[in-house]
């Protein structure tokens, strides 16, 4: 799968209404035949800092994501609220699903 993590620094006077801004985009992209998943976290640290974790199913799916329309226009539109241009991780890595954390791992409750 294609796994990404991207920081998205917000202009402080946007960054509540982010959620909002990048709906539409989300919304599409999680409709995708391809992507695994597509999430957004308001960073604990930052308040104006969203952090976006998303994977695709493999190259080609990442490859439909990035020509697709609503990516064009995502970014055309949002780098206007940005206050800097988010910085990424991309990595290809095996599965297709998160893995457990087995350091922490939960037994059952009764």
């Amino acid at each position: 799968m294609i796994f990404i993590t991207a920081k998205f620094p917000v202009l402080p006077e946007h960054a509540d209404a982010w959620p909002e801004l990048s709906r539409e985009f989300t919304e599409a992209t999680r409709g995708e035949e391809g992507c695994l998943w597509f999430d957004w976290s308001r960073s604990l640290d930052d308040p104006n800092e969203y952090v976006l974790v998303e994977a695709f199913r493999d190259d080609a799916a990442g490859g439909a994501h990035v020509q697709s329309a609503h990516f064009q226009k995502a970014t055309s539109e949002l780098p206007a609220y940005l206050a800097e241009t988010p910085r990424i991780v991309n990595m290809s890595v095996p599965g297709t699903e998160w893995s457990r954390l087995g350091e922490m791992e939960v037994r059952t409750r009764d």
